[in-house]
C-alpha cells in the first residue's frame, strides 16, 4: 500500500511522473481511461513508490487506440471502474507536482473521469500543480520533433523495451527524460535549493571540462628582422607581391 499524502507537502518536494491510456482520442465523445501508471520522485530522486491500475472503461476501446496500447477489452473485462479506484487515485497524487507529456491530453481525461464520478471529487488543477514536458521540449527545441521517443533519442534514455505504450512503462521512461532534460541530477540534498544545485553543477563541469590555457610566444625583434627578409627574397625571386604582405600590409 502507498503513503497518505495531503496538499500541505510542499510541491517542489514531491513529483509524480503520470501517464493515462484510453478507449480513444477525445473524452467528449465519451472516451474513458483505461490505464493509469505513475512513478514518484522526492527531491528529483525516483523512490521506488508507484501507482498502477487497469481501469474497465464500461465502454469498447477502439481498434486504432488498441494498435497504440495493446489493452484489448476481453483484458478490461474483469477490472474494476473508475469510481472504485479514484479515491486511492487520488490520494496518491494530491500535493504533488505532475509531470506529464502532453498534460492537456491526460489532465482532460482525468477530468472528466472525476466528474463522472458525480460524487463532487476534485479536479486536478484543486490537488496538483502540472508540468507539461511535451512544452518544455518545445521550448527548449523548437521547431524540432519532440514526441517522447524523439527525446528519448536526443538524451540518450534508452526505450528499446517500449513495444507498446503503457502507461507505467511511459512514465518510467519519461521520468528518466525529464531528470535529463531539466539537468540529469538524479539526487539533490534536501536542504539545497535546485535551480541552485544545478547552477553549481553546471560551473563545475565547465570548470573539469574547459581548454587549457595556451601560453603565447611573441617573436623578438631578430626574428621579425629575419622574417621581413625572408618575404622580400621570396617577393624578388617571384616578381610578385606574396600573400603576407598582401594580408598584412
Amino acid at each position: 500500500m502507498f503513503k497518505h499524502y495531503n496538499n500541505k507537502q510542499p510541491l517542489s518536494m514531491r513529483q509524480i511522473v503520470l501517464d493515462t491510456e484510453t478507449t480513444g482520442i477525445n473524452p467528449s465523445d465519451g472516451h474513458r481511461i483505461i490505464e493509469i501508471g505513475c512513478v514518484e520522485l522526492i527531491n528529483r530522486k525516483p523512490t521506488g513508490e508507484t501507482y498502477h491500475q487497469y481501469i474497465n472503461p464500461d465502454r469498447i476501446v477502439e481498434d486504432d487506440a488498441i494498435k497504440v496500447h495493446g489493452i484489448t477489452n476481453e483484458f478490461l473485462q474483469d477490472k474494476p471502474k473508475y469510481n472504485q479506484i479514484a479515491d486511492d487515485f487520488i490520494n496518491f497524487i494530491s500535493g504533488a507536482e505532475l509531470i506529464i507529456h502532453n498534460a492537456p491530453f491526460d489532465v482532460g481525461f482525468m477530468d472528466h473521469e472525476f466528474r463522472l464520478c458525480g460524487r463532487n471529487l476534485p479536479i486536478t488543477s484543486d490537488i496538483c500543480s502540472v508540468l507539461d514536458t511535451l512544452e518544455l521540449a518545445r521550448k527548449m527545441r523548437p521547431g524540432q520533433k519532440n514526441s517522447l521517443d524523439a527525446l528519448c533519442k536526443v538524451f540518450h534514455v534508452n526505450n528499446a523495451h517500449r513495444t507498446y505504450h503503457g502507461a507505467l512503462l511511459d512514465s518510467q521512461i519519461l521520468a528518466d527524460v525529464y531528470l535529463a532534460m531539466t539537468g540529469g541530477q538524479r539526487s539533490l540534498s534536501l536542504d539545497i535549493d535546485s535551480n541552485a544545485s544545478l547552477s553549481r553543477n553546471t560551473e563545475t563541469a565547465r570548470s573539469e571540462y574547459s581548454m587549457p590555457v595556451t601560453k603565447v610566444l611573441h617573436a623578438t625583434a631578430e626574428e621579425l628582422a629575419e622574417h621581413e627578409n625572408t618575404i622580400e627574397r621570396i617577393e624578388k625571386k617571384a616578381g610578385t607581391p606574396s600573400i603576407w604582405s598582401t594580408l598584412y600590409s
